[in-house]
């Protein structure tokens, strides 16, 4: 569930480092119109271009960073039974979801949790917590682990790269334009670009790229509904059901609500404003959708 978090971080990281650089390049110049007025369209095109390019360098890195930020080990041998069964596990999934083996990893961490990521389903990662894969009963890991690879072989991770490419797009296009107007409107620079410029569209950029998230968060909250039916698809309805009651008892128990807002596994229900940045639906919600699919 980690898997949201690490790519946006890794977006935002890449779209900052692209738009600085560009910058101190002089290539952001081009979009002018002989110095005086705005390119609309070069600044689409180019907004387009780092928009989607750098979502597909966030998702092509999404695999190696996951690894990097979580220290998640990959099992490439099992060095004891319970690995065994989870590779076994994994593989036997995979095949049932016609998707080809991921890698499988485990990280130490004390929450529950478990992340899927990859830039293609045949190429994928699989990881578990330390917390999880302890602390759940082996029905209860299965379950979750189909919940997994139903999003590898849904494509969720290259549809969320598309639809946070579109979102780049026009949070680079709007975050110029707006720094466009503070440099001619407030600042009174006729032609070229002053500091307010380059300074007002980094800002923009920050704040709208957080409210354009919300995006982003409203699909990963409905692909959560998906991949929960495709677990219990996979594993066994009961089985889903009683790995998110599991969630949920450990979510209550941690008394960490902030942290685990953030990561959206909590039970807890946000309101107002606040429930358009959570990126999983609550577990009440998701528990009582797959009861409701039961009839």
């Amino acid at each position: 569930m980690k898997r949201i978090l690490l790519f946006v971080a890794t977006n935002v990281a890449v779209l900052l480092v692209l738009s600085v650089a560009l910058q101190l390049l002089g290539v952001e110049r081009l979009l002018d119109q002989e110095g005086v007025n705005l390119d609309l369209r070069a600044l689409l095109i180019y907004s387009a271009v780092i928009g989607m390019g750098g979502s597909f360098i966030s998702l092509a890195m999404s695999k190696w960073s996951a690894k990097h930020m979580t220290g998640a080990h990959v099992i490439a041998q099992p060095s004891n039974e319970a690995e065994a069964w989870l590779v076994n596990t994994v593989s036997r999934l995979a095949q049932q979801a016609g998707i080809a083996m991921p890698e499988v990893a485990i990280y130490d961490s004390p929450d529950m949790n478990a992340f899927a990521t990859g830039m293609r389903r045949n190429n994928a990662l699989v990881a578990v917590s330390t917390g999880l894969f302890h602390g759940m009963r082996r029905e209860e890991v299965e379950a979750v682990l189909g919940h997994e690879i139903s999003h590898v072989s849904n494509g969720d991770m290259v549809t969320l790269g598309l639809i946070q490419g579109v979102v780049n797009t026009f949070v680079i296009f709007l975050s110029r334009v707006i720094g466009f107007v503070v440099d001619r409107v407030v600042f009174k620079v006729e032609r070229g670009h002053g500091p307010a410029f380059w300074i007002t569209s980094i800002i923009a950029q920050v704040v709208l790229g957080i409210l354009a998230s919300m995006i982003v968060m409203w699909f990963s909250r409905w692909r959560e509904f998906r991949a929960d039916a495709g677990g219990a698809a996979l594993a066994g309805r009961d089985k889903m059901i009683a790995a998110l009651q599991r969630l949920q008892a450990g979510a209550r128990q941690a008394e960490l609500p902030d942290q685990l807002a953030a990561f959206g596994i909590s039970g807890h229900v946000a309101h107002g404003f606040r429930r358009l940045f959570l990126s999983h639906p609550p577990l009440e919600e998701r528990i009582q959708a797959l009861r409701e699919a039961r009839g």
